[in-house]
């Protein structure tokens, strides 16, 4: 059994990265306040949005849809040069963690008749998860690029965590609602 799901993985993996899938980017959060001098420093931001870029440029060379999403800010709320939309690229603007929630997001890709989302962004353990499972609640198959995202370190009572044990908890969390690869997986269609 656990060849075969790995099998059909691999197989959705590969038709993705051909282009015979239909799909969306979702770009989630990639926003100044997140990179160096912003209000909300990640770990490695600029790494993470240079692995966007790619997506990006894929699915636009694709022909799918790259759908960006905003958090309401009063500072840095742009989004960032690396991942800049290109005219008539869908912005949704969110005040909440998921991105679903109140902003039009599940309407718009039903209207697409978009049947796979492909997530990256900023952060990782928080609206990138939250759309993630969302996401996977609302039957869409799931990609996440593990190297498209970044987050921070966190501290809970004394115990400091660093980002990249954040960012892998995470993941290995999201194994369950998503096929969790990288940018180049993707592509290539290798898993």
């Amino acid at each position: 059994m656990k060849r075969l799901i790995i099998a059909l993985i691999m197989f959705s993996a590969i038709a993705l990265a051909e282009g015979q899938k239909n799909y969306a980017l979702l770009v989630i959060d990639i926003q100044d306040f997140y990179f160096p001098g912003g209000r909300s420093e990640l770990v490695e931001p600029d790494r993470a949005a240079e692995k966007a870029a790619i997506a990006i440029r894929t699915a636009r060379e694709t022909g799918n849809p790259v759908i960006y999403i905003q958090h309401k800010s009063s500072a840095g709320m742009e989004i960032n040069d690396i991942v800049k939309p290109a005219p008539g690229e869908k912005i949704f603007v969110k005040e909440e963690v998921n991105s679903f929630l109140r902003t039009g997001l599940k309407e718009y890709i039903d209207d697409l008749a978009v049947d796979t989302l492909v997530i990256c962004g900023m952060q990782t353990q928080m609206c990138v998860e939250a759309a993630v499972r969302a996401a996977h609640d609302f039957g869409y198959f799931v990609y996440l690029f593990h190297d498209a995202c970044a987050t921070r370190n966190l501290k809970f009572g004394d115990r400091e965590v660093s980002a990249a044990d954040v960012h892998a908890s995470t993941l290995a969390a999201m194994k369950s609602y998503a096929a969790v690869l990288s940018v180049a997986e993707w592509q290539t269609g290798e898993k």
